[in-house]
């Protein structure tokens, strides 16, 4: 591939339990996800999707092949490495907001640079809140705000430490519509407009909407790649592989 790779994978296997009951829950898996790029990982329910991207972001292990972020070999690091590498080099979204409740959303946005020893740039601090909007709930605790607002908190946090790559999961499961889309749009935006890369494991033909490419897994392997996708090829691309 000519672009730069923010993460990558290259006949990976994951298989999970052993003899009969074992299942092959990634089947030599080859597939990059380019630098600068909103990419939706997407199948059917235990196609391997969320396999994938636990492997990519060095949550799980893989039992071959090999798994790079950016310059970096995931694939055989110690524990201690792997959590230097992802908190240096990754940032997460997940469904569940995962804020300390006690802590203001700004404290919540610094708490991983701050547990890493590292200082904010306080330029790239003020860049991330005002694109989300976040400007006059910096004070506020999780409980004071609403959902959309904590998951917009959850993005100004992967973002802060300008990772090599965002792994969302699911980011708007737990969210209304409109607010579901004031996160995606904010996530394509920090691609378009302040050069992130964004990986995003999503069932969703909408949220898959907002991304520049698709790629749909089936029982552990890659079945399909759409480049600029709308709802509609999505829906038809899951409809296809049973979905």
């Amino acid at each position: 591939m000519d672009s730069p790779m923010a993460a990558e994978v290259t006949d990976v296997v994951k298989v999970y339990g052993r003899g009969e009951t074992a299942v092959r829950a990634l089947d030599h898996v080859s597939v990059g996800f380019p630098a600068r790029r909103f990419t939706a990982i997407m199948g059917p329910s235990g196609s391997g999707k969320s396999t994938l991207m636990h492997c990519l972001a060095g949550l799980d292990t893989v039992d071959a092949g090999r798994v790079r972020i950016g310059r970096h070999e995931v694939t055989g690091l110690s524990d201690a490495a792997l959590t230097r590498l992802r908190r240096d080099h990754v940032g997460f979204v997940f469904q569940s907001f995962n804020l300390l409740p006690t802590l203001t959303a700004e404290e919540n946005i610094l708490l991983g640079l701050r547990l890493a020893g590292r200082r904010p740039d306080r330029q790239w601090f003020d860049t991330v809140v005002d694109a989300l909007g976040l400007r006059a709930r910096l004070g506020h605790k999780p409980g004071e705000l609403s959902g959309g607002q904590q998951q917009r908190v959850a993005c100004a946090r992967a973002l802060v430490g300008r990772p090599d790559v965002v792994f969302a999961d699911e980011p708007t499961g737990n969210l209304d519509s409109r607010s579901g889309a004031e996160v995606l749009d904010f996530l394509r935006t920090s691609v378009r407009e302040l050069g992130q890369s964004v990986v995003m494991v999503t069932h969703d033909p909408v949220a898959a909407s907002y991304t520049d490419h698709g790629v749909l897994l089936a029982d552990g392997r890659i079945a399909a790649h759409l480049q600029r996708p709308t709802a509609d090829t999505v829906l038809s691309a899951l409809t296809t592989l049973g979905a």
